[in-house]
């Protein structure tokens, strides 16, 4: 098991007027390897549940295990906790700082006292991971594109070489050849290293397509856990709360609502193209 959180609550202002609850009885367990989408919408709790998992937010009350260790225990490492959780935030300007590239990358293995060595060794490793070119490696991270400093960011996090990787909003503002780039380097970092993956987004197609288990937070609440098909079976009572299932997943319910017999629980394009084509009698290799 990788991290639990067991009755978390979290409220801003406590003791005041302006007392709100932020996360309210929140319990979830996280086992090694998952690829976990948690979707909401604006003020829904997602950004501060994800602080609390490596010990940025301390709960109100509440707890949160790490490999079945309280965090909030006393005398616990959170320095060693937040190399092991790795939290790459919405805007990349807020984790680069550094004159270039290259040495930006460093900080994280530097500050976990490595050797030389090894940390230029991790930098590497970590630049190309996340396919940023060479030749950008002596830049100014500050000159670069959305795109590439987002990589920047996600390459100084795995450079500490973590078991978590939580992002939060990875592709807000690319456009869809970047996004897809990102997103492709991220299921190959889960694919290949067996890497537990937390992605928070408002793109319902990019959850149903790398996400294998959904977490829907609603005003500090969870509302759904469960896989992709599950969840967005919920598509109207999603709408309800201001988000919605995948494009596609409505075209399947017309598609059904005036006879065509296809899977109505159908959640990515891929998988609309293959019952389509079996539909029509064609093989899916076909053009």
């Amino acid at each position: 098991m990788s991290i639990k959180a067991e009755h978390v609550n979290y409220i801003y202002g406590e003791g005041t007027a302006f007392e709100q609850y932020a996360l309210r009885d929140v319990n979830f367990e996280i086992e090694d390897g998952q690829f976990i989408g948690l979707i909401g919408h604006t003020g829904s709790g997602k950004s501060t549940l994800i602080q609390h998992l490596n010990g940025l937010l301390r709960a109100t009350s509440g707890t949160i295990y790490y490999n079945g260790e309280n965090i909030y225990q006393a005398g616990y490492d959170m320095k060693a906790l937040r190399s092991k959780v790795g939290l790459v935030f919405q805007y990349p300007e807020h984790q680069l700082f550094e004159v270039d590239v290259f040495s930006d990358v460093c900080f994280g293995p530097k500050n976990q006292g490595l050797p030389k060595e090894e940390i230029e060794a991790r930098a590497r490793e970590a630049l190309r991971q996340v396919g940023l070119e060479e030749k950008l490696w002596e830049q100014s991270p500050f000159e670069l594109s959305g795109g590439q400093k987002r990589r920047v960011a996600i390459a100084g996090v795995l450079a500490m070489q973590p078991d978590v990787l939580i992002l939060d909003e990875p592709t807000a503002g690319l456009d869809p050849k970047g996004r897809d780039e990102i997103l492709d380097e991220i299921s190959a970092l889960h694919k290949e290293k067996n890497m537990t993956i937390i992605l928070v987004s408002h793109s319902m197609e990019d959850i149903a397509q790398y996400a294998d288990r959904i977490m829907v937070m609603n005003q500090g609440e969870k509302l759904f856990d469960a896989p992709p098909k599950e969840v967005f079976r919920h598509y109207k009572e999603l709408e309800r709360i201001g988000l919605a299932a995948p494009q596609i997943t409505y075209i399947v319910h017309h598609l059904k609502e005036h006879g065509v017999p296809i899977d109505d629980e159908i959640t990515t394009v891929e998988e609309a193209k293959t019952a389509i084509l079996a539909l029509l009698g064609k093989d899916n290799t076909e053009k």
